[in-house]
């Protein structure tokens, strides 16, 4: 295991923005990329650069011990001001420089003429990193750590590179070493050089025997951070990029932003324009607002923004700072040039001008700046007290710095105004800095543009996922104006897609809250306390629903148990929504009038099972209508029979008598509805015979809220009521599709015994609305796949109304027969429980996870593929179809391959081109294509030598090409 050691170079005051840069530290970035196949040991890192490094840097740790740098390539030029490494063929360093001679950095040179930069990172072995414990308890290292100190010896400071690591390269040799001086070292620290040998000397003795090789990694790239301005723009903007880099940020006009630019952490309404190579930080802006090349600006918000209006500006950091004055809070701007260097004295500049250039054009003397008696070589723009903090009248702003922009405007009342200022120098003003007040703004300000952001994401259907800002605000302990967006989104949405989103937003924020405790987040969502906020949604009333639903959430907030129960309900809440958006497929349900069978005659509609080989979980909303579904389907029968039927007609009795169970007349459960109070529980999917009630009420024969009663409109429209019996030769949770074919054959043959007619396309559109009424939800591939015959592909477009459209697959002559040879099932003996697969689909695709919204997508585009393979009539290629499929229903829906199928798809992998479990997976049938045809026996014998694998069977399937099939039988007595 490796451990982890953080190095600070310069404080980095004036540019402190750059502790709120959005990138982690490097030791946390390149971890995943330089840490695979390091030994045990420890990383050291700087955090005075940024790095970039490809994700396989190819470092080699074969035989490593001692302890190893990483460098990353730079120019001759650059490396003059930094450290290079000097290495021999086989990696060990020879030696270290800084600040190198040209002589010394062409040694380092590689064969590209680049040189190794020294970057900040190393890496020490256990026995190493042990070795230099050791030495922290001998004087005069001791010194160098607190026991030490608090001993009184002496503080003594250390450098990483130039006296531990160099006193581990091969070329130096004591004597040099000893004598030798770290490079910050200054001229007033000669005194302390005999000290410093001491400690060199006990490194030598601990360290002079561990080996130092070094790393190089070509194709990264190293950027140290200076107090130039010009250099720090360049390590956050990217010269490559074809367009800004927006990081953080919200920004309603982004055709506004040059090239080569970066935004971090803004929100920026209306127009603002940033020029090619500027920075925006940490700011919130309204435009009109133009910001030129070369600029800086961070820590301005609306108010101080207006000091911009009808300015350009080029070449400047204009910052605005928090501070503290005499324990008094305050804010404080500054304004340099891009081109300013902080330290140099006499020939220095400010605001990109000489200073005499500056006094000119100003009229601030050189007295406002420095005191009389500070020597002119001595003057420098960090000594210079240019920036105001106090003004006797009012608040400060930006104005009171860039009015030095265009001096002569106000003829000199800016100036006036200036001088009567209490100013500091910026080496003055750096111990006022308030750190906390700075990193809560900045707080403040993230969320701010985090709301707007995800506003638009939802409002614009995006595919962005919120669950980043819902951890950031419940981590901050400010979800409160989270939940407060997302019930303005839902109550002013138009689409019910839309709102359905925002709920389940705001459920995974409760879910969050409750910190991984308080039970499963799915489960029951109906206690009564919710039902009045259920119910404006359920009439319509979308804006006094959501608010209804922040009252009942308040109360639930109080413990982990309620937050996860709450946000059950807020998910069944978007059910609800769901459930209207996909009641739109209505507008496709037509039929057509027909002379009706005589009472007692039977109609019979028998319809075969259907096999998925492609796009489940596409056709399921809201995925159906948000990102347009295809499924590839085929219609078969099971061990030569069609499976599932259901048979209706019309009797004398006003009344509705329903069963359910095998087709012969034994039933095994019988209802009998005699009043409309029988079937109030249709949309209870455990009542007995609630499929049936909801088949009547969605074929319009019985209407659950008339006047009426049951008897009244049974004899009135139909002189008599229906008997329906409905049956399934599948178990239960095969995943064949069972109860949406089902639901299909119930209302064909029901509204056919009441006279109409109903095209498939029709029935397709009316089993989507019955299994809304029903509150089972699911999607449109079952009933495609049962009642169009044959290969099929059904898709939906991302819109709404929904709509389902269905192209049937031509295959060569003969295939099917072929595929028929090929084609297998094994019942698993397991149950699947596709509802809890379900939720978890939807909680996903609502969260829009980047992994499900990429697998979403390629199932789409793989049902294309998928049916090409159909047209070429190829089983390989199907079979590597199937096993595609396979991978994205897992990816899809964690946990739908129990151990035991995994067990028996591993036996049987040989012998097929490829397998998935059907339908949402979990259980139910697997299905093969077998690469030798007729192998049911064969594999029967397979499965037979293989322990642990429970109940299964095996059965032939065979392409069924009628599909839903319906006919007149005679009259015979009811049992």
């Amino acid at each position: 295991m490796a451990a982890g050691v953080h190095r600070t170079g310069q404080d980095w005051a004036v540019w402190e923005q750059r502790k709120g840069w959005s990138r982690p530290p490097a030791a946390f970035c390149l971890s995943p990329q330089l840490g695979p196949g390091s030994p045990p040991g420890v990383w050291v890192c700087s955090t005075d650069m940024l790095l970039s490094v490809p994700p396989n840097p190819g470092i080699s740790w074969d035989n490593f011990r001692g302890a190893k740098v990483i460098a990353l390539p730079g120019n001759p030029a650059y490396a003059r001001n930094h450290g290079v490494y000097l290495t021999d063929s086989q990696g060990f360093v020879l030696d270290i420089y800084y600040q190198g001679t040209e002589a010394e950095i062409q040694r380092c040179a590689r064969p590209d003429g680049r040189v190794p930069l020294v970057s900040g990172i190393a890496f020490f072995s256990v026995e190493t990193a042990e070795h230099l414990l050791a030495t922290h308890v001998s004087p005069p290292l001791d010194a160098c750590t607190y026991m030490g100190l608090d001993s009184g010896a002496r503080p003594v400071q250390l450098s990483l590179f130039f006296d531990i690591l160099l006193c581990m390269a091969r070329n130096v040799n004591r004597e040099d070493f000893l004598v030798g001086q770290p490079p910050e070292m200054g001229q007033g620290d000669m005194d302390i050089g005999s000290y410093l040998q001491g400690a060199r000397a006990e490194l030598w003795r601990e360290l002079r025997d561990q080996p130092l090789t070094m790393a190089y990694v070509p194709d990264g790239s190293y950027s140290y951070m200076t107090s130039s301005a010009s250099e720090f723009l360049h390590s956050l903007t990217f010269p490559g990029a074809p367009r800004a880099q927006v990081v953080h940020s919200q920004v309603e006009e982004p055709q506004l932003l040059g090239a080569k630019s970066s935004v971090v952490s803004c929100l920026l309404e209306g127009p603002v324009q940033l020029g090619p190579g500027s920075v925006l930080q940490h700011c919130h802006l309204q435009g009109p607002v133009h910001i030129g090349t070369g600029c800086l600006v961070s820590g301005l918000d609306t108010a101080q923004c207006k000091a911009l209006h009808g300015l350009e500006l080029h070449d400047l950091v204009l910052q605005g700072h928090h501070v503290r004055l005499h324990g008094a809070p305050s804010r404080v701007f500054t304004l340099v040039g891009r081109l300013d260097s902080w330290e140099r004295q006499g020939t220095g500049t400010y605001l990109n001008m000489s200073w005499s250039e500056f006094f000119q054009k100003t009229g601030v003397r050189d007295w406002d700046l420095w005191d009389p008696d500070t020597p002119p070589a001595e003057r420098c723009l960090l000594s210079a007290r240019l920036f105001p903090v106090l003004h006797p009248l009012r608040a400060l702003g930006p104005r009171d710095m860039l009015w030095m922009l265009d001096p002569q405007e106000d003829r000199g009342k800016a100036l006036r105004a200036w001088r009567a200022c209490w100013r500091l120098s910026w080496e003055q003003l750096q111990p006022c800095l308030d750190r906390a007040a700075t990193l809560a703004s900045r707080r403040d300000l993230f969320f701010r543009q985090a709301l707007h952001k995800a506003r638009r994401v939802l409002e614009a259907r995006q595919d962005l996922s919120l669950c980043p800002l819902i951890r950031a605000a419940v981590r901050e302990g400010c979800p409160g104006p989270l939940l407060a967006t997302l019930d303005q989104v839902a109550a002013g949405a138009e689409d019910p897609g839309v709102a359905a989103r925002a709920l389940a937003c705001v459920a995974d924020v409760l879910g969050c809250m409750a910190e991984g405790q308080g039970g499963l987040r799915s489960g029951p969502a109906a206690n009564p306390e919710w039902m009045q906020p259920f119910s404006h949604l359920e009439c319509g009333d979308l804006a006094a629903g959501v608010q209804a639903l922040a009252q009942e959430r308040d109360k639930w907030l109080s413990r982990p148990a309620l937050l996860v129960r709450a946000a059950r309900h807020y998910e069944g809440a978007g059910q609800i929504l769901i459930r209207q958006a996909v009641m739109s497929a209505q507008h496709f349900v037509s039929m057509e009038p027909v002379e009706p069978p005589a009472p007692g005659r039977w109609v019979v509609a028998e319809c075969p099972a259907r096999v998925d080989f492609s796009g489940g979980w596409s056709d399921t909303p809201p995925l159906a209508y948000e990102l347009g579904g295809a499924v590839l389907g085929l219609a078969v029968r099971v061990d030569g029979r069609r499976p599932i039927g259901a048979r209706a007609r019309r009797i004398p009795e006003p009344e509705l008598w329903l069963a359910v169970g095998p087709q012969q007349d034994k039933m095994t459960m019988k209802t009998v509805c005699r009043n409309l109070d029988d079937l109030q529980d249709y949309c209870q999917p455990h009542a007995p015979g609630a499929l049936l009630k909801a088949t009547f009420i969605c074929a319009g024969i019985v209407h659950v809220g008339s006047k009426l009663s049951l008897k009244e409109q049974l004899l009135h429209t139909f002189g008599g009521g229906f008997e329906l019996h409905t049956w399934s030769e599948l178990p239960h949770g095969s995943g064949l599709g069972t109860s949406s074919i089902l639901a299909g054959a119930a209302l064909a043959a029901l509204q056919r015994a009441a006279g109409r007619v109903v095209g498939t396309e029709a029935l397709i559109h009316a089993v989507l609305h019955l299994e809304q009424v029903l509150t089972t939800g699911g999607g449109w591939q079952d009933q495609v796949g049962g009642l169009v015959p044959g290969i099929k592909v059904g898709r939906s477009r991302a819109q709404l109304p929904l709509k389902v459209e269905v192209e049937e697959i031509t295959v060569p002559e003969g295939f099917l027969r072929k595929l028929n040879d090929h084609l297998l099932l094994v019942y698993t003996g397991k149950t699947r429980l596709a509802r809890n697969l379900l939720q978890d689909v939807l909680r996903s695709w609502y969260a829009r996870l980047p992994a499900v919204v990429q697998n979403a997508h390629s199932l789409v585009r793989h049902t294309e593929e998928c049916a090409k393979a159909f047209r070429q009539g190829s089983l390989p290629l199907l079979g590597q179809c199937l096993t595609t499929y396979w991978e994205q229903k897992k990816l899809m829906a964690p946990g739908c391959e129990p151990l035991a199928v995994r067990r028996m798809m591993d036996v049987l992998a040989p012998h097929v081109h490829g397998q998935s479990l059907a339908g949402a997976g979990g259980g139910g049938f697997l299905y093969l294509l077998t690469k030798e045809p007729q192998q049911k026996e064969a594999l029967e014998a397979v499965l037979a030598k293989t322990e642990g694998l429970g109940n299964y069977s095996v059965h032939l399937v065979e392409v069924d090409t009628q599909g839903l099939s319906l006919q007149l039988l005679g009259s015979e007595t009811s049992t």
